[in-house]
């Protein structure tokens, strides 16, 4: 990798940032910056030279891996013709045209029944007009005391106003209220924090939900909103049977599904989206990350004919943004599936994530390591201060990414249990068991430390501490039917 022109002193450029910019997270009296100037693949170069191994995909959504020119010359070619066009109204242009049935045909081909598409900047503004439509749909079919939004623990949807608060962080509501409100919180499935068996699991979870049905009442509740798998929360997969079952009981009591496939879509999972590999029929899908790579900003909200009749009824959906359906970010994301059908990237997904699980279970005999677990291309270390007892460390496992890659140069991300990863689809083998042998030389003495008294170390900034402030496991309702 080189440089393509000169590029102001490492130390100068982290001085700047210090001064101008504000990060999400940082403490202001933190001083480090680690300062990436380039990618190619699966690495990383920051402005001293030193080359990262990127196990996380950037924020799990690098799919085809970083500095793709095909990518580059896409974006030049349709900034060249037309950078921008609005989707407002009447108008349209070819490119959202294209992407939206290239979509909807992926939708079906898994058997999803998705007719319509709206364009979004990015996942949490994904979220808020999912959620906004849920609500929509019902009060346009006169049930307007259909306001009610289930969610779950551990989860993550986003920063907004509502989708920060169906997000299971306290760090997205402490100080920002009032909120929206009327939001309910379920367990979400978490197999090794639980202890149970899967059917055990599905079977409490699903009476779990009936019960919340019959308290808050069928005609008050709008929507019920979930990761297929979820990310931040640890990388944890369902049993098999839990959204088949889940998604029964919200069709047989009129409440729509809301699916987040922000970071499970487009391959990560083996599938184009998860809801495919579940079997599972959301009546809304919200996309963006691997849409795109993450080379331009870029969502979309998929729905079901049902829904899109009546949200797009008389006066239209109210709600778009000035850069919803960008032309250069559709001409990225066809270029960006393009690739991904191409180069097979699917089927790599699960080749590499088989060979990413079988070398994970080698850390399992470390006693810090309580579970490794894998579905597609995401992952997970399970980190315990005490393994039979299954304690996760107070303090999260933030601090051990900073120090993996610090003293290995592997990225992976820290969490409240969890070490995670979702590195780019085009992975090599080779670069799966260096990502490992990272991961290894750290924990292999981490455990001393983590026995030892006193406090444990602390979360990094690095890591984004302060973004996993929440449990992934202690059930936490908002706003309570009576409340409201």
């Amino acid at each position: 990798m080189t440089a393509d022109s000169p590029a102001p002193a490492p130390e100068a450029l982290a001085a700047t940032d210090r001064a101008r910019l504000v990060h999400p997270f940082l403490p202001a009296a933190q001083d480090k910056r680690v300062v990436m100037v380039e990618g190619e693949g699966c690495r990383l170069r920051d402005a001293e030279g030193r080359t990262y191994l990127d196990a996380t995909a950037g924020m799990w959504l690098c799919q085809v891996g970083h500095g793709r020119a095909e990518i580059a010359e896409a974006a030049a070619a349709q900034m060249r013709r037309l950078e921008y066009a609005t989707t407002f109204w009447d108008f349209t242009h070819d490119r959202a045209v294209a992407l939206a049935d290239r979509l909807v045909r992926l939708s079906r081909n898994g058997q999803g029944g998705a007719e319509r598409v709206h364009f979004t900047s990015g996942g949490s503004e994904g979220v808020e007009i999912a959620l906004r439509m849920a609500r929509n749909f019902h009060h346009r079919r006169g049930q307007t005391e259909r306001t009610w939004i289930l969610t779950r623990t551990g989860s993550y949807h986003g920063a907004g106003y509502a989708s920060g608060e169906v997000s299971d962080f306290p760090c997205y509501t402490t100080g920002f209220g009032p909120h929206p409100g009327r939001v309910h919180r379920l367990t979400a499935p978490y197999p090794y924090a639980m202890g149970l068996d899967p059917e055990q699991i599905t079977d409490l979870l699903v009476d779990e939900l009936e019960a919340a049905v019959a308290s808050i009442g069928a005609h008050r509740i709008a929507a019920m909103i979930g990761e297929p798998v979820q990310a931040l929360g640890g990388m944890i997969a369902p049993p098999d049977d839990y959204w088949p079952r889940i998604a029964e009981v919200l069709r047989r009591h009129g409440i729509l599904l809301v699916m987040d496939e922000v970071v499970t879509a487009f391959g990560r999972v083996g599938h184009w989206f998860a809801a495919d590999r579940m079997d599972v029929r959301p009546d809304l899908t919200v996309l963006s990350k691997g849409l795109t790579s993450g080379y331009f900003p870029l969502g979309a909200v998929l729905m079901t004919g049902r829904v899109a009749d009546v949200v797009t009824g008389d006066g239209g959906f109210p709600v778009g943004h000035t850069y919803s359906g960008h032309p250069t970010g559709c001409a990225v994301a066809m270029a960006n599936l393009d690739i991904i059908e191409r180069e097979d990237l699917l089927a790599a997904a699960d080749r590499t994530g088989a060979r990413l699980a079988a070398e994970l279970a080698t850390l399992r005999g470390l006693p810090s390591v309580g579970e490794t677990r894998q579905y597609g291309l995401m992952a997970a270390v399970e980190i315990v201060r005490d393994s039979p007892t299954r304690d996760p460390l107070p303090e999260g496992t933030y601090a051990l990414a900073d120090e993996i890659r610090d003293r290995t140069g592997v990225l992976v991300r820290g969490g409240p249990r969890a070490l995670t990863l979702a590195p780019p689809l085009v992975m090599s083998g080779e670069e799966v068991t260096e990502a490992v042998a990272g991961i290894a030389e750290v924990l292999s003495g981490f455990h001393r430390r983590a026995a030892a008294p006193g406090p444990g170390p602390q979360a990094g900034a690095g890591a984004g501490a302060g973004a996993h402030a929440g449990s992934a496991t202690t059930p936490r309702t908002e706003t309570t039917p009576a409340a409201s």
